[in-house]
């Protein structure tokens, strides 16, 4: 996987948020995801609505995933 297939996933999963998705190495990824869906979510449910997103490939084609997942005001995009 590379990291606009990753982002693409992402954006399936949330439309509206701004995904950016980084990768060194096509392994190892680092994700910023600004969504409204965040808001009034702990960071452990954000989370988990992005690797619902990615589902099985976690794991295996994306071994390791930095998530930084904001809300649109968190951002300063508000």
């Amino acid at each position: 996987m590379n990291p606009e297939q990753i982002a693409q996933l992402i954006r399936a999963a949330l439309p509206e948020a701004q995904v950016q998705v980084e990768s060194d190495d096509n392994t190892h990824f680092a994700a910023r995801v600004v969504s409204r869906e965040f808001a009034g979510k702990r960071s452990i449910a954000r989370h988990q609505l992005i690797y619902k997103a990615l589902g099985e490939r976690m794991g295996q084609e994306i071994h390791a995933l930095s998530i930084e997942a904001l809300t649109p005001e968190e951002s300063g995009q508000s």
